[in-house]
């Protein structure tokens, strides 16, 4: 993690907090930065108490997490937060040494509605991948970008990150790295592999590379921009909210709802809920069941639009 100048106003605890997080936890670049603003919030608000780390209490806790919800802050953002609150006060315990108790032990959690995922209908799945139909290695590489995240369920940084060597082709399998870098093989159908096929073809990925590669990370990348570097995350987002806006998509669309899409439609076509797990690198299959209560709703919406004794009085 490169210091920057928010971590130059950190306590050192802290800094090496996230330092540890990172090198020793192994997470990811974005949950590293998530947890330096949590942290840096959490530090200004004692520091206005004058208070600090060391003499924090859980009495103080539970105001501050009250002061959070009063000031209209989502449950979600407060519960962020609060873990990344409780990690550091872990971590001051049991190896930095510098606690000998844990404020946040007794400390009761936030509790965030269930919000259930919107996935798009298998019709606008289809309109928005036939949306992509560009000719020029942009549009090459924007028609197997989202055959790939849909037929694969992964996030888009997963997909960002992806280098030559992770696509099996004669098996149709991905080597995809998860959160804290966990690693999981997911297959991907033909349709996926011949999209793949087009833009690793001399109209595709080879008409955007430059004569020289500005370092061995562009070099290795499934997907490139068109200055020849590594796609990033925000521009394939873009690309993805583009080709919606093309196929007439009016509800919020993002690179998750391609997630979410997967694997609701898995599901609804009698997928394993075990597999349907293990393809998306869900470390609980509670956050797998989500997506059954979503095949449940759109199967009541069927029956209801469909049966015509379904709404009869």
């Amino acid at each position: 993690m490169a210091m920057d100048v928010m971590d130059a106003e950190l306590p050192l605890d802290v800094v090496e907090f996230l330092l540890w997080m990172e090198t020793e936890q192994a997470r990811a670049t974005n949950t590293i930065t998530a947890y330096r603003r949590d942290l840096t919030g959490y530090l200004a608000w004692l520091s206005a108490r004058q208070r600090d780390l060391g003499d924090v209490d859980t009495a103080l806790l539970e105001e501050f997490v009250s002061i959070r919800r009063d000031s209209g802050a989502a449950a979600s953002s407060v519960a962020r937060q609060l873990a990344a609150i409780r990690m550091l006060h872990r971590y001051l315990v049991v190896h930095a040494e510098s606690r000998r108790d844990d404020p946040t032990a007794d400390l009761e959690g936030v509790r965030v509605p269930a919000g259930l995922p919107k996935p798009l209908s298998e019709a606008e799945v289809t309109s928005l991948l036939e949306a992509a139909v560009d000719t020029d290695p942009v549009g090459v590489r924007d028609r197997a970008l989202l055959e790939l995240l849909y037929a694969t369920g992964a996030r888009i940084s997963e997909v960002c990150g992806l280098s030559m060597g992770d696509i099996d082709f004669d098996q149709r399998l991905v080597r995809l790295f998860g959160k804290g870098s966990k690693e999981r093989i997911v297959p991907f159908g033909r349709v996926a592999a011949s999209a793949l096929d087009e833009w690793f073809s001399p109209r595709g990925r080879l008409a955007l590379a430059p004569a020289e590669w500005r370092s061995r990370r562009d070099a290795e990348a499934v997907f490139l921009n068109g200055a020849g570097r590594r796609l990033t995350r925000q521009a394939a987002w873009a690309v993805v909210k583009r080709y919606g806006r093309r196929a007439g998509i009016t509800t919020e669309l993002s690179p998750h709802v391609l997630r979410h899409s997967c694997a609701t439609h898995l599901l609804d076509h009698g997928a394993d809920l075990r597999v349907v797990q293990e393809m998306l690198g869900h470390a609980s299959i509670s956050t797998t069941q989500v997506y059954t209560k979503v095949s449940q709703e759109r199967l009541w919406d069927v029956y209801r639009n469909a049966h015509p004794r379904a709404r009869a009085s």
